[in-house]
Formats: structure tokens, C-alpha cells, sequence
């Protein structure tokens, strides 16, 4: 057995019959690149692994002897299990105003926008919870089009608002207001982690659990998981992604929607971790059950989770052959599915948007990966994603392969000018 990468790239590019000018054809690299790589002159990356497992059909032997390139399995910032961040629990005093239990440990961007605030002698009624609901799904709105900073404020407000009433409220009212707030504490998670602050996103996931849990919600523990193992996905960890969302799919308690998402997220993390086959099979799995939710009457509670109104399965497969190192099939599926994307949800057309670029340069079409960019910066600028941004700079590397192309030599100025436009970098 090959004790090196470079002598395993060799050996299985020799059994497959390819010259090493065919291989560098297929996977869009300069021969003296891979010829480096064979002879141990050069590091592999996890990226340049993938491709050259698709292009040898190895299985992904190649892409796991990247030892370096794999993120260690991470601790959950949330801790284990659904007790998950039991120790930073927020209450509310008898009179209903917010404080925080001794001992919590609040995200370092969360004192900040929190200030205490009481529903003493306020009644919820029906159309004040109507009202509430209403409001909760336009900061959702825009959060499809904005930055998250600018949301996630006017959210954590909204929460606390919900929090104090319940308190005061009763019977059907309380349980309704919880279940919203628990809703409202999930969606400060996600906007967390789009603000590139994961401890945070699982802190008030956390809280979504705990309120779930007073509103007699059988699906936010089981929602939990899953956007633990989003949040693992965007680590690059692939086997915690895997678990998590495999966990959240055992219990049938849980909505077909929800243990939908959980199989999409699955086939994601056997995509990241190069098995083509196990992804397919979630990505069945996920079909199966989105077509279960399908067929069920809707439900009076908010939605759990995120809805371009897009086909996200297929934009989800486009994604996971990019990681499975197929970019040209990548490029074609998301090509051919971003039109579906409407044009209000920005956000989610930056995020398939940036990733059809990549697959573009990733297979050397790099004309037609510049034209994507051109088209998706502007939402990507907007929305000002700290996931989209890595890509981003993913994007920028690939393309440097090409500095001297015209195209190329165009766009990159412009990729760089809104990476420093995000976040201030």
C-alpha cells in the first residue's frame, strides 16, 4: 500500500489507464501541478482530492488520505443531546420581565440588544397573536433579502415581546404564544449563523428547544438536531453532520417536512464526505418524505426552516456533486434549477448562485463561471452571508488559476471589492 498521497495518486491514475496529461484534463489542473502532487512536492487540497477520486472512480480513497484537510470532529458549542445548553436558560420573572438566571452564558452578541421588558396587565387576545404572526413572517421576508444584521435585532425584540405576554397569558393563548416564540428563537439562530456567529446560532437554538418544549411542540427537539447539523455542514464536519441528522430522522413524532429536511442535510454530509451512494440514497429518502408532507393539511404553525419555493432537492444534488468533486454535473444541475429560485428570495439565490460559479471555474469553464458571478454579486453583496462569503473566497482561489483570462481578470476586482464590502474585511 502507498504510503503517500502523491504514490496512492499514482498508483490509482497508472490501475485506471490515464496519462497524467488526460488526468490534469480531466480535473481542469496544470500536468506540472499533479506532477508535484505525485511526487510529494506539493500538499493536496481537500477540493483537488475529490476531483481526482471522480475523475479515477477511487471511491474516495484519495479524499480521505487529506488527513489535514479534515476537520477534526468538533464539540457541539451547544452541548451533547437534547439537553443541549440547559445552562443557558433564559427566564422570566413572576412579572413577566426577562432576566437572566445566574450562571448563563449568553453569546457575546447577545447582552448587547437585550433589554428587560414586562407584559404586566397586557392581554394577547386572538388579534394580538394574529398581529404577532404577521409580523414574524415579514422579518422572515426580510431576511430573504438583507443582511442578517439588520434582522436579527428586530427579532430577538419580537421574541422578548412574545416571551412577556406569555407569561401573563393562559390556556390556548400561552401555548400560542410560546410556540411563536420558539419559532422566533430558531429563526435568531439561523440569522446567527449567517452573521457568521455559530456559538450564538446554537445558544438560541437552545432556547427554541426549551420554549418548544413549554408549547407542547413535538417538532422544534427534532428541528433542533437539524440545525445542528447545518451548522456542522458549514464546519466541513462531515460526520457530525451525518449523526445529527440521522438522529432527527428516528423519531416519527416528527413532522415529514421536518425529517425531510433532516435526509437533505444527511445526503449533504455523505456528499462531504465523498460517498456518492450514501448520498443518493438520503436524497431518495428526503424525495420520499417531502412527498409524504405534501400530501398532509397544512398546519396553522409557522414553518419550521427555510423555503426558497424552489426545487431545493435538486439544488440540494447540485451542491452535493460539487463536493463529490463532479463540478461539471454540479454546474449543469444548478444551471438548470436557479431559474426556479424567485427573485424575492436573494439569499438563497446568492447561496446556488456562488456554488454554480464555483462548479463552473471548478470545471474549467471559467467564461461562464465570471458571467454567473457578474449575476449574483449584487444579492450575495445584500444579504452579506458569512456561509456565501466563504464560498466566495473559494471562488476567488479557483479563478486565480485563470489570472491572465480576460474574463477573469475582470471579475476579480469585483469579487474582491465585495468581499470587502461584507463584514468589513
Amino acid at each position: 500500500m502507498p504510503e503517500s498521497f502523491g504514490a496512492q495518486l499514482r498508483a490509482c491514475r497508472i490501475a485506471a489507464g490515464l496519462s497524467m496529461g488526460e488526468l490534469a484534463r480531466r480535473v481542469n489542473y496544470h500536468k506540472s501541478y499533479l506532477s508535484k502532487l505525485e511526487n510529494d512536492h506539493k500538499s493536496p487540497s481537500l477540493t483537488m482530492a475529490k476531483l481526482c477520486d471522480a475523475a479515477l472512480e477511487t471511491g474516495g480513497v484519495l479524499a480521505g488520505l487529506v488527513a489535514e484537510d479534515q476537520p477534526a470532529r468538533t464539540q457541539d458549542p451547544a452541548g451533547e443531546g437534547e439537553t443541549a445548553g440547559e445552562t443557558w436558560l433564559l427566564g422570566l420573572t413572576a412579572s413577566g420581565g426577562l432576566r437572566f438566571d445566574q450562571g448563563d452564558r449568553f453569546p457575546a452578541s447577545g447582552p448587547a440588544i437585550f433589554t428587560a421588558i414586562t407584559g404586566a396587565g397586557q392581554v394577547a387576545d386572538e388579534q394580538v397573536i394574529a398581529a404577532l404572526r404577521v409580523s414574524f413572517d415579514q422579518y422572515r421576508a426580510l431576511g430573504m433579502a438583507v443582511s442578517p444584521a439588520l434582522v436579527l435585532g428586530p427579532v430577538i425584540a419580537h421574541l422578548q415581546t412574545l416571551r412577556a405576554l406569555a407569561a401573563e397569558a393562559t390556556g390556548s393563548a400561552r401555548i400560542e404564544l410560546l410556540l411563536l416564540a420558539s419559532r422566533a428563537a430558531e429563526y435568531a439562530g439561523w440569522m446567527s449563523q449567517e452573521a457568521g456567529d455559530d456559538r450564538a446560532a446554537s445558544w438560541w437554538t437552545a432556547q427554541a428547544v426549551r420554549l418548544g418544549t413549554e408549547s407542547l411542540d413535538p417538532q422544534i427537539a427534532g428541528y433542533a438536531l437539524v440545525r445542528r447539523a447545518e451548522v456542522a455542514l458549514y464546519r466541513h464536519d462531515a460526520i457530525s453532520t451525518i449523526e445529527l441528522a440521522g438522529r432527527a430522522q428516528l423519531d416519527t413524532r416528527i413532522s415529514p417536512r421536518v425529517r425531510g429536511l433532516a435526509a437533505r442535510c444527511e445526503a449533504q454530509g455523505h456528499a462531504l464526505a465523498g460517498d456518492a451512494a450514501a448520498c443518493r440514497r438520503a436524497l431518495d429518502r428526503a424525495a420520499e418524505l417531502f412527498a409524504a408532507a405534501a400530501a398532509e393539511p397544512p398546519s396553522s404553525a409557522p414553518m419550521l426552516g427555510s423555503s426558497s419555493g424552489a426545487d431545493e432537492l435538486r439544488l440540494a444534488l447540485g451542491w452535493s456533486l460539487f463536493d463529490l468533486g463532479l463540478p461539471a454535473e454540479a454546474a449543469a444541475i444548478l444551471e438548470q434549477h436557479l431559474a426556479s429560485i424567485p427573485p424575492a428570495s436573494r439569499r438563497a439565490r446568492a447561496r446556488f448562485g456562488i456554488r454554480q460559479a464555483l462548479a463552473y471555474g471548478q470545471a474549467g469553464e471559467v467564461d461562464q463561471a465570471c458571467l454567473v458571478v457578474r449575476a449574483t454579486l449584487d444579492d450575495a453583496i445584500r444579504v452579506d452571508s458569512a456561509t456565501i462569503r466563504a464560498d466566495l473566497r473559494n471562488l476567488v482561489r479557483v479563478l486565480n488559476r485563470w489570472s491572465t483570462h480576460d474574463a477573469v481578470r475582470q471579475t476579480q476586482p469585483l469579487l474582491l471589492r465585495a468581499l470587502s464590502s461584507q463584514a468589513g474585511e
